[in-house]
């Protein structure tokens, strides 16, 4: 059997087992899944000498279950910095319901309009600065925001909350 051979074997061995072992350790299908292509890729990387080993299964999943606590750290590390910054507990989980639908809406404005209204709320770029950065004027940033906004409060409703009452407002508009 060639090395090719027995690296694909293995890999078509190991991923099942890896997926549901992590999947019970992590609580979470899809992340099971990332961590375990991502010790895969290791074992492939280092097939040499994985291959080489006594247990190359074993060596993987130690792999695997370091990747898990390496995530938890910092998951944990990113908690502790968001309750240090102010941010509730109920806001660090992930997005609700609102935050998936300005996702949504904004994912589906055009290219310009959408890095417009990235760089200008979610990175709090100037006009001046974001027209740098597109290659266009501030006036064009303002324009652009300005009808994003428009099309963004047409589709989420009127939720003005979400999205401000202007585009020089507040950039905690959006």
């Amino acid at each position: 059997m060639t090395d090719e051979a027995m690296l694909e074997a293995f890999c078509a061995r190991e991923w099942p087992r890896l997926v549901g072992a992590l999947s019970l350790h992590c609580g979470d299908q899809a992340l099971a899944e990332e961590l375990a292509q991502e010790a895969l890729e290791r074992a492939c990387r280092r097939w040499a000498s994985v291959s080489a080993m006594q247990h190359p299964g074993a060596w993987v999943h130690r792999v695997a279950m370091n990747l898990a606590a390496s995530r938890f750290r910092r998951a944990a590390a990113g908690r502790r910095a968001a309750v240090r910054h102010g941010v509730t507990p109920s806001t660090v989980g992930g997005p609700d319901a609102d935050q998936l639908a300005v996702r949504d809406a904004v994912a589906a404005l055009p290219t310009r309009a959408r890095t417009a209204v990235v760089l200008r709320y979610h990175l709090d770029y100037s006009p001046d600065e974001a027209g740098e950065v597109m290659g266009c004027s501030g006036q064009a940033v303002r324009n652009l925001t300005h009808r994003a906004l428009r099309t963004l409060r047409s589709q989420l409703g009127h939720d003005e909350a979400v999205l401000g009452s202007s585009t020089e407002g507040s950039r905690d508009e959006l």
